[in-house]
């Protein structure tokens, strides 16, 4: 009998650990919603350690937000969803539902990038660290206008200087770049295909 009671008292205070170490049942619904209300106030990305500042949630709590908002942006009905950019999370539309409204709601400023333009920021992005002459010898044609553009754009800036004759400058996309393309980092960028990438090459 003192060890069917030895045992039992042991099963008790077992009862009583796992009753303490369960986690508690935290309602998100209103984080959630207020984390929800941050991200489609700020047009730009923002990183948890932001989310958590402006919301006055701890990470952890904006984290938990970030999954549910997620999951909760999968349903069918839903035509948004979470995506990082740029180290941040952001709210944007879902491809299907953008691919039908993005004539009329698509980046003003790409419809007033030229031609030309997007092909020089095109060998950039690709391309970077790059300079004028090596992206005259991929186009054909001096770059100094389409550079000056994209500077004055922000989505090409100077990076540092060629270890050759003449130091030249050496350009690179920003952080507008991959902003303006809805890019995390530039390894998001699509493949080349074959023969652009031989035509690229020219630069080397």
């Amino acid at each position: 009998m003192p060890v069917q009671g030895s045992v039992e008292t042991v099963e008790d205070k077992n009862t009583e650990n796992t009753e303490e170490q369960e986690p508690m049942n935290v309602n998100l619904e209103k984080e959630t919603a207020l984390v929800e209300a941050v991200l489609f106030l700020e047009s730009d990305p923002l990183s948890v350690d932001t989310i958590a500042s402006i919301s006055e949630l701890s990470k952890d709590v904006v984290n938990e937000c970030i999954d549910l908002l997620k999951e909760k942006y999968t349903a069918e009905n839903s035509g948004i969803e979470l995506s990082m950019i740029t180290g941040g999370w952001t709210l944007v539309p879902k491809k299907d539902v953008w691919d039908v409204l993005k004539e009329r709601y698509g980046n003003k400023n790409a419809g007033k990038l030229s031609r030309s333009a997007m092909e020089t920021l095109s060998i950039i992005a690709y391309k970077q660290p790059i300079t004028r002459a090596e992206i005259e010898a991929i186009r054909g044609v001096p770059p100094d206008n389409m550079i000056r553009t994209l500077v004055e754009r922000q989505l090409i800036h100077e990076v540092g200087r060629k270890d050759a004759p003449g130091r030249p400058c050496q350009f690179g996309t920003t952080k507008e770049f991959l902003k303006f393309f809805g890019l995390n980092s530039i390894a998001d960028l699509p493949q080349l295909d074959e023969r652009e990438s031989e035509r690229f090459e020219l630069a080397r």
